[in-house]
């Protein structure tokens, strides 16, 4: 797959993931805070009324749509940010790139900016189920399954309101194409066979 088909792939597969999923448990009305957010194809496609992005690379702000803040550096420093503003703070395949004081340094920042009832969503590899290929990736650090994942944020302040051990396929490198459609089916289908991320939502406890 060349690399302009690559990423045209993952525009396809996160507008569909954002049309079909998160879109449900984001507001226009809200605040979106994504971690980690790299090219954007996250936090381009969300409809709300503040969106924030957070990154270490400083080339990622080239690749944000307009009106979305840009903030380049560490998500364990979000002192930036006001607190109690954020509804809805995302992360996707970031925090097993992190220590773990990163990652309670993290935590302990989103406790601050988050609004009552304001949650954590975190897609990333289970370790669980994608432990053969876990470390072809030479800059994990950190190892989660769905369950240390689990311990690991209530052992930080938050309480897991949702877990599904098996929402994505690890990769979207497949011989089958990635369409809207086939997106669709996978969500809503029970038997996630190919799952090896996961999803977890989370709420700071009070």
């Amino acid at each position: 797959m060349s690399n302009e088909a690559y990423f045209q792939t993952r525009e396809v597969l996160w507008r569909t993931l954002v049309q079909y999923h998160f879109s449900r448990l984001i507001s226009q009305s809200d605040c979106v805070l994504e971690l980690g957010a790299g090219y954007g194809y996250f936090i381009n496609q969300v409809a709300a009324r503040r969106k924030i992005a957070v990154d270490a690379w400083d080339g990622f702000v080239n690749h944000l749509q307009p009106g979305v803040e840009a903030r380049v550096g560490s998500v364990a420093d979000l002192s930036f940010i006001e607190s109690s503003c954020v509804n809805f703070a995302f992360a996707s395949n970031l925090f097993e790139h992190l220590s773990q004081e990163d990652f309670a340094a993290t935590l302990s920042q989103l406790r601050r900016v988050l609004v009552k009832g304001g949650t954590l969503n975190i897609l990333q590899p289970n370790y669980y189920y994608a432990f053969r290929e876990y470390f072809d990736d030479y800059t994990h650090v950190a190892v989660y399954s769905h369950t240390s994942l689990r311990d690991f944020l209530e052992a930080n302040g938050f309480h897991v309101i949702e877990c599904e051990p098996r929402f994505l396929p690890l990769t979207i490198k497949s011989r089958l194409p990635v369409s809207p459609l086939l997106i669709r089916l996978y969500l809503a289908s029970p038997w996630k066979v190919q799952g090896k991320q996961m999803l977890i939502r989370a709420q700071p406890r009070d």
